[in-house]
């Protein structure tokens, strides 16, 4: 059996086929006739199954949510899910985003990492067994998700029409092997704010931060005051204290306070400097009054700070698998008349969602907050010892004589999307992640172990 040795010869038709699916622009748009998520996800799901067709596959459709490519007979299967759409590509880049151009021995372009080149190499991994004639016990299907980016609507649509797969990977992560994933909520704090009479300063509004998982970069506040002066000194004094950057602008009547903190990505928010939090770290210690929002301000303050495991909140819970429960306070808006705060929390493995909220609502049972908007991701975890875990452990060490350690981690990869699916690769360790990033790529050589990678762990699943 020379699996590795037939994917070596098949290097240009599988560097082909990526190029082919990169250059297409696969960023949801809306919805037309035939194409729910607009026309270049709909072009880049033809030219997946195109090129699985071509490769001697069954190919099947269903109404542009979603698509897969099947080799092999029964009623059970083995599945690796992949997805073709891709984030926009933004700015920076040194080679055009949509040219799949090689360079270094690096193929560039949106969604060569994120998910198109580990998509056809599980394609031309399962092509080689095809080739080879090796028999397995079970279906094998490689499936073509259209909507990871934006919502998951494709696996819903997919899992009301057929049954989960008996186990598989997704190429949507890091290697070794992601085993346990947090729970992840993202909700809305609110609260109608009543006036709260004269004092020397009142803040007219309160704006930061763009998603709920990052942890915001900057945060303005807009201020009156009677004496601008005393706001201008204790920012400046606020700011050689703490080594934050607050800096003041006066406009008319108002005095524009501004706070620059450090992003990070919401599921690691002590890598951070979250400049909401010293914004309102800054406001609590003004003469703002008896009012809703003084009392908010001392309360997120105390409760929350600068904090980001939930212990002063309550909610702070831990795990040996996955760690400490993550708190990120991701957007504020606050204007005279309503206090609106969006918070992103990520809970351990081996607890529940209940867990962490009953404290929380005990938490805020006198503040009058009310909670809206909730979105929740229950968590991913599979015991240590489990077979699917065992199995790519086993073809990750044979295939790279690296050991293969399991990674609990704080984000939500595509595999929470479908039962029985780990997310295995595509990213090395010791390699930059540059999902989402401008200057996107992936390695030839890493193309190719990926190829042999995936296509050792079909086999292994299937047979």
């Amino acid at each position: 059996m020379h699996i590795n040795k037939r994917i070596e010869e098949l290097q240009e038709e599988l560097i082909r086929s990526t190029q082919e699916l990169v250059s297409i622009k696969s960023v949801q748009e809306k919805a037309q006739a035939g194409m729910p998520f607009g026309p270049g996800v709909a072009q880049a799901l033809t030219k997946t199954l195109a090129i699985a067709a071509g490769l001697g596959f069954k190919t099947v459709n269903m109404d542009g949510y979603i698509g897969y490519a099947e080799y092999g007979e029964g009623e059970d299967y083995v599945a690796v899910l992949a997805h073709l759409d891709v984030v926009p590509e933004g700015d920076g880049w040194n080679y055009p985003p949509y040219g799949a151009e090689l360079h270094d021995g690096k193929i560039f372009g949106r969604g060569t990492m994120d998910d198109k080149a580990p998509l056809v190499a599980a394609l031309y991994g399962l092509k080689a067994l095809k080739d080879l004639n090796i028999m397995l016990t079970k279906k094998v299907r490689v499936i073509f998700g259209t909507n990871e980016e934006s919502g998951g609507q494709d696996i819903k649509y997919y899992l009301q029409r057929e049954k989960s797969p008996l186990s598989g990977f997704t190429p949507d992560g890091h290697y070794p092997i992601i085993y346990a994933e947090k729970g992840i909520v993202i909700f809305e704090v609110v609260k109608k704010l009543c006036f709260a009479g004269q004092s020397e300063i009142h803040i007219v509004s309160i704006e930061g931060g763009h998603r709920a998982n990052m942890v915001p970069d900057y945060c303005e506040a807009a201020i009156t005051a009677v004496d601008p002066k005393l706001v201008v000194l204790s920012a400046a004094e606020f700011a050689a204290r703490t080594g934050i950057k607050l800096e003041t602008e006066i406009k008319g009547d108002l005095v524009i306070v501004k706070c620059a903190g450090f992003a990070a990505h919401g599921s690691l928010p002590a890598l951070g400097k979250n400049a909401v939090m010293y914004m309102l770290r800054y406001l609590a210690g003004l003469p703002v009054g008896e009012g809703d929002l003084a009392s908010l301000l001392k309360f997120f303050d105390t409760y929350v700070g600068l904090e980001t495991d939930g212990k002063s909140f309550g909610v702070a819970l831990e795990d040996r698998e996955s760690g400490k429960l993550s708190f990120n306070v991701g957007i504020i808006h606050v204007t005279e008349e309503k206090f609106s705060m969006v918070l992103n929390l990520r809970y351990p493995v081996t607890f529940t969602c209940e867990d962490m909220m009953v404290p929380f609502y005990k938490k805020i049972k006198d503040t009058g907050l009310e909670i809206e908007n909730m979105i929740h991701q229950k968590p991913l975890f599979f015991p240590a010892d489990h077979p699917l875990l065992k199995t790519l452990q086993k073809v990750y060490t044979a295939q790279t004589g690296e050991e293969a350690t399991l990674l609990a981690i704080g984000g939500g990869t595509y595999a929470k999307t479908m039962p029985n699916i780990v997310a295995f690769g595509p990213i090395f360790p010791g390699e930059p992640d540059l999902d989402h990033q401008a200057n996107e790529y992936i390695k030839i050589e890493h193309l190719l172990l990926n190829a042999k990678i995936y296509a050792h762990a079909i086999y292994e699943l299937a047979r």
